[in-house]
């Protein structure tokens, strides 16, 4: 790996723009910890009263089925398919993210996906009953009864859910920040503005210091323009702002946003499908979903674990024996703790099998690692060559502080660097870091392309399936028979 010689600014400069990935505005995701600027410039998370809850949505749901149920004329069956019913309905509610906040919600376009996941659950639940007491199948008058019941009642509670948020809204919107070039955001903002219903109170726009003498459209003409991490940290703090509004792409400036806490959402781009109603005032718009909330978070999960848990038992051995051999070629000390970013900027504390000792806490932190450094013994040139020196990690996989497959993680000094030269670098936290990574499997380990890493390492990100971390991790098990070192 290397770090191409760039020189480093010592201050947060511009803010960048959008097509340049907002490298220097997430450099101060993870600062080295004393350094000046950190209070002001890291991302403080936040977890501010929203207003939208699911749980009136939840309680509508719940209440349409208890409406249908009690159309049956057995009770005990009625009890049965009422349990069955609602536990299938939220289920599959919550997976198609119908609990997440909207635009303006209007329970006619969601009536497709209501009738559609009804029909499946009730379904499913009268197949179980009859499966379980036959002399209790309800037949299929009733069954459609309890639907076509299900059915009117989950739209009128649902409108009526809706109805009452968009009061809500228009008596007390939220603070937003509208992120894009001056002009077409203070023309988006003036829109959004004149129409509370939306829930939206532009108070400020993320640009750049061009784009301020842009021409203002006689809309909106008073709204600053932010364009440092320290103007917007304190714009977001002291107007608790809520919404970031994206009129064009920037995962890196999303996922700063997200670490304040707030909804942030794309305006116009490219849309596939979605209610007509997804709209702000003719704006096409959707929600930037944090990674943490993307379907399959659970799973992968799952999978770290089923995978760590037996592996930590299986290379119990291997542990032992590595670490006796530390201890007798390198004295006192076996496993190395170094601070390292995790995903969306957390610090956490990694664990390795020692290779070489620093001659100080401040190399450590800041000298980057170059093989066959002199100082490192036989023992530890071999467990860095065989990678055995990361075993230590799965205890950092089991506590959940990283992932089997992810970004790599990396010092918080050089996290600050890397994401004032490399566009996109610090999007690349997103997700839990891992043991490995697609990068790693595509051969970028050690002396290799920052770039290249990043760019595959967001490429991971923006594709991410179950699957592919299946894949990554038969490609490092097929790897290990031929290491290469890191």
């Amino acid at each position: 790996m290397t770090t191409e010689s760039t020189s480093i600014p010592s201050s947060p400069g511009p803010w960048p723009s959008a097509g340049q990935g907002s490298a220097s505005s997430l450099a101060s995701l993870a600062p080295q910890r004393g350094a000046p600027g950190r209070t002001a410039t890291r991302p403080r998370r936040r977890t501010p009263r929203r207003r939208f809850t699911a749980l009136p949505l939840v309680a509508a749901d719940v209440l349409a089925v208890l409406v249908a149920a009690g159309l049956l004329p057995d009770p005990r069956t009625g009890t049965r398919l009422l349990l069955l019913v609602t536990g299938c309905v939220l289920v599959l509610h919550s997976h198609a993210g119908m609990y997440r906040p909207g635009t303006l919600a209007v329970a006619l376009d969601e009536l497709p996906a209501l009738a559609a996941r009804a029909g499946f659950a009730w379904c499913l639940a009268a197949a179980a009953v009859a499966a379980y007491a036959p002399a209790t199948a309800i037949g299929p008058v009733p069954l459609a009864t309890a639907f076509a019941a299900h059915l009117t009642a989950v739209c009128l509670l649902r409108g009526l859910v809706h109805a009452r948020r968009r009061r809500t809204h228009r008596a007390h919107p939220r603070s937003a920040l509208v992120i894009g070039g001056a002009a077409a955001a203070r023309r988006f903002a003036a829109a959004v503005g004149q129409h509370p219903e939306y829930g939206m109170r532009p108070v400020g726009i993320v640009g750049t210091r061009p784009d301020i003498g842009a021409p203002q459209s006689g809309a909106e003409p008073g709204l600053p323009v932010l364009s440092t991490t320290e103007e917007v940290h304190r714009a977001v703090i002291q107007n608790a702002v809520r919404d970031a509004v994206f009129l064009t792409d920037d995962p890196g400036l999303v996922t700063l946003f997200q670490q304040y806490g707030c909804t942030t959402w794309r305006v116009g781009g490219d849309r596939h499908g979605g209610p007509m109603s997804d709209h702000l005032w003719g704006y096409g718009c959707r929600r930037l979903v944090p990674p943490s909330e993307r379907r399959g978070r659970a799973a992968k999960r799952a999978l770290d674990l089923a995978v760590a848990v037996p592996a930590s038992t299986l290379v119990l051995p291997v542990l032992l024996v590595c670490a006796l051999a530390v201890r007798l070629s390198d004295g006192p000390g076996v496993l190395f703790r170094q601070e390292r970013v995790g995903q969306n900027g957390r610090l956490f504390t990694l664990l390795k099998f020692r290779t070489l000792r620093p001659s100080d806490e401040t190399e450590s932190a800041t000298r980057w690692s170059v093989a066959n450094d002199r100082r490192m013994s036989a023992v530890g040139n071999f467990l860095r060559r065989s990678s055995l020196d990361e075993l230590p990690q799965l205890w950092n996989v089991l506590r959940g502080d990283m992932s089997l497959v992810g970004p790599r993680p990396e010092r918080p000094y050089f996290v600050a660097q890397f994401s004032r030269i490399h566009a996109g670098y610090a999007a690349r936290h997103r997700m839990p870091v891992g043991l490995t990574g697609l990068a790693q499997v595509h051969g970028l380990r050690g002396d290799t392309s920052i770039e290249d890493r990043c760019r595959f390492d967001n490429h991971y990100i923006d594709h991410w399936s179950l699957w592919q971390d299946v894949r990554i991790l038969l490609r490092t098990a097929a790897g290990l028979v031929r290491p290469a070192g890191s």
